[in-house]
């Protein structure tokens, strides 16, 4: 999920606003330091030198010219000797970002909740929380993969929108939760639909009825469990529900057939309201119309 525009869109944003705090001389300063870093002889120099303030604005100068690796370096080494200073929130921040657009997302995300927990209050307080689900969210891997870093970037989420229901961030937030909910629905979607294709293979069976029982309950769960599933994801599951009723009704003993097909009826009027206009539409009344046929003791012939 990790999208280059989205990285170039921090480092674009963070330097229009540092740039524009600085006084012009400032500016000339970042030129002529950055001409200072023409070959790797002067910048291991500079490593070599004991004047912290010039090591700092070197590492701007090296961030402003995207030279991020050598940015993050310079800052993670001065940030111990910067503390207390009037330079520390913008050192520690400078160095999550100069992380993030290096790809190291775990990394950057610590270090901007470290931000968060130093400078509560900070110039860029509201951005380093925001970033720091960014890079959480940056990371989330394939869902067949261990999930640990999605469950992370949504309680960072969550706890944004919470915190700061003003930001202009939020919106996007709540784009992400949503995302991450429907990346962790993938899999249970997945397992839902394995019990589906399995039918009446009984001996799959995990919840002491068939796979159709097995497909019903795992997509309510999952629709329990998520919330802020988006309307596609939710419509799949829906659907989903709606064949295991049908077809979990259809290989029932007599006792339990006419309850199931009344289920099944249920179950269609409520895909129905909440998605009108949804492609599955038809195969939802086919399943409606050969129900009622059942339950009137007629042929459950194909519409």
């Amino acid at each position: 999920m990790v999208v280059s525009c989205q990285k170039a869109t921090f480092a674009a944003t963070f330097r229009f606003r540092y740039l524009n705090m600085k006084k012009q001389i400032f500016l000339s300063l970042f030129a002529g330091l950055t001409l200072c870093l023409a070959g790797c002889g002067e910048y291991n120099a500079v490593l070599k030198h004991g004047d912290a303030e010039y090591k700092y604005e070197v590492a701007k100068a090296c961030f402003v010219k995207g030279q991020y690796g050598r940015a993050a370096d310079l800052l993670s080494e001065l940030l111990p000797s910067l503390k207390g200073t009037g330079y520390a929130q913008e050192c520690l921040y400078m160095l999550g970002m100069s992380t993030m657009l290096q790809g190291d997302d775990i990394s950057a995300s610590t270090y901007f909740k470290r931000y968060c927990m130093s400078h509560p209050r900070g110039s860029y307080a509201a951005q380093a929380h925001f970033n720091s689900c960014q890079a959480l969210y940056n990371s989330v891997l394939d869902p067949r993969l261990d999930q640990t870093t999605t469950h992370q970037a949504l309680l960072e989420l969550q706890g944004f929108v919470e915190q700061r229901p003003t930001s202009p961030l939020r919106d996007r937030a709540q784009e992400m939760i949503q995302e991450l909910q429907d990346h962790l629905l993938e899999k249970e979607y997945r397992s839902a639909k394995l019990y589906y294709d399995l039918g009446s293979y009984l001996i799959n069976c995990a919840y002491g009825g068939s796979n159709y029982e097995a497909c019903i309950i795992t997509s309510n769960n999952a629709l329990r469990d998520y919330p802020y599933a988006s309307e596609t994801r939710r419509e799949q599951f829906a659907i989903l529900i709606l064949r295991s009723r049908y077809h979990l009704a259809r290989q029932s003993v007599e006792e339990k057939r006419n309850e199931r097909y009344r289920e099944t009826i249920d179950e269609y009027y409520a895909f129905k309201g909440e998605f009108p206009e949804s492609s599955y539409l038809n195969e939802a009344e086919g399943y409606f119309n050969r129900s009622q046929r059942a339950l009137r003791g007629q042929p459950e012939e194909d519409d």
